[in-house]
Parts: C-alpha cells; sequence; structure tokens
C-alpha cells in the first residue's frame, strides 16, 4: 500500500509540473494570437478607410451628373443566389446601367465576370438581361476572364484597349475597382447601383473587408490576370 501510495503521489507531482510547464508555452500562443489578429483588424480598418477617402470624387449616385464615357465597365455577379432565387446585386447593376445608357452617359457596355465552368456564365446572363431591356447586341461586349475585380478592371485596359470608362457596380464595389483602376493609371468614374438591404448584404459586406486587403497585396506586388490573351475592338 505504502508503494502505491508513493506511485499515486509521484504521478500526480508530475503531472502538476507537467501542467505548469504548459502553461507559459499556452499564454505565449494567446498573446501571439491576439496580436495577429488586432493587427489583421487595423490593416483591414486601414484598407478599407483609404479606399473610401481616395475615391470620393469618383463615384456618383445621380444618372444624370456622371461623366460621360464611350463604355462602361459592368462588373458581373450571378443572377440567382445559392437558394434559386433572384439575386438583387444582379438585378440592380443591370437597372444601373440601362440607367446610364437612357441617360446618354454610355454608349456600349462591357460585361467582365467569372465563366470558369460551363454551367455559371455572369456575363452571358448580363448580356442576356439588358437586351431583354432593349440594348442592342453589337453594343455588349462579353469579358469572360473577369474572375477578379482586379482582373476586370486590369483587362479592360490591356485587352479591350480603353483607359477612360464608367464602372457600374454597388458602391463598396465600386469603390475597390476605382481604386485599382487609379493606381493602374486608368481615368474611371463609377456609377453606383442600388445596393441590398443590410440584412441580405451581411456577407458580402464581411468579405469587403479582406477583399480589400487582397487588392493592396495585388498591387503592391504587381500581380497580373489570370488570363489576358488577344485585344478586343470596341
Amino acid at each position: 500500500m505504502n508503494l502505491q501510495k508513493i506511485d499515486i503521489f509521484v504521478g500526480t507531482f508530475n503531472y502538476v509540473n507537467k501542467m505548469k510547464s504548459t502553461k507559459p508555452i499556452k499564454k505565449s500562443l494567446m498573446y501571439i494570437s491576439i496580436i495577429t489578429v488586432s493587427m489583421v483588424a487595423v490593416v483591414m480598418i486601414i484598407s478599407y478607410g483609404i479606399i473610401q477617402k481616395t475615391t470620393n470624387n469618383y463615384v456618383y449616385d445621380d444618372a444624370n451628373l456622371v461623366l460621360a464615357n464611350r463604355v462602361g465597365l459592368l462588373l458581373g455577379t450571378s443572377k440567382l443566389l445559392s437558394n434559386g432565387k433572384p439575386n438583387q446585386y444582379f438585378t440592380y447593376r443591370i437597372d444601373a446601367a440601362v440607367q446610364l445608357i437612357n441617360a446618354g452617359k454610355i454608349k456600349f457596355v462591357v460585361i467582365s465576370g467569372d465563366n470558369r465552368r460551363k454551367d455559371y456564365n455572369e456575363p452571358q446572363d448580363m448580356k442576356e438581361a439588358l437586351m431583354e431591356r432593349g440594348l442592342p447586341e453589337n453594343r455588349i461586349f462579353l469579358d469572360y476572364a473577369g474572375f477578379r475585380t482586379y482582373d476586370s478592371v486590369y483587362r479592360m485596359n490591356a485587352i479591350f484597349g480603353q483607359n477612360s470608362f464608367t464602372i457600374i457596380s454597388q458602391e463598396f464595389h465600386n469603390r475597390r475597382a476605382l481604386y485599382i483602376a487609379n493606381s493602374l493609371k486608368i481615368n474611371a468614374v463609377a456609377y453606383n447601383a442600388k445596393d441590398v438591404t443590410k440584412y441580405f448584404g451581411i456577407k458580402t459586406q464581411v468579405r469587403e473587408f479582406f477583399s480589400r486587403v487582397k487588392m493592396f497585396l495585388d498591387l503592391a506586388f504587381g500581380k497580373k490576370p489570370k488570363f489576358l490573351g488577344e485585344k478586343i475592338k470596341i
């Protein structure tokens, strides 16, 4: 019994010492995690603020006040949500493009979006929606390699030869696209499509913080689009 008690005592002592030795490590990891998360949050907030401040003079809510450009860049999005319901971002961007055309602020539209799968085609869906609203097919150009906003803006100059154009999307998206354009020495303005309610757009708004940080990294490293290809004349 005495030997058994000694074994239990020794085992307990070793366990306590082991726990004590791991406490400083756990504390250090916790502090590192807190510092890392705080730094990321600060970077995200600063990135967001820089874009808001530097694009104020280039975004418009009134189609009649937008500076006229020959071509508009309509940024793509899915026609339907994952639940099969209509995507309001899609509907409102189509509305905005039509408003600019009717106001005589643009003549041609380049629709830039994702078509990486056969069953998913943002540019084609938007083209059909615009044609249903009366825009002739010969005034619509499709960019199937607009996988990201950065690619869409970059390709407008590199592929479609446009150094001055009007960006069409929701305001939060427009501002990021404008910052990219300005950084690439492209003259652009933006017309804000109607935004969705905060309840339906919360996921998109949260993702926008991360997208803006990623944008700064792309610009810092001079990233090129995944695809370029032959030039297209408008």
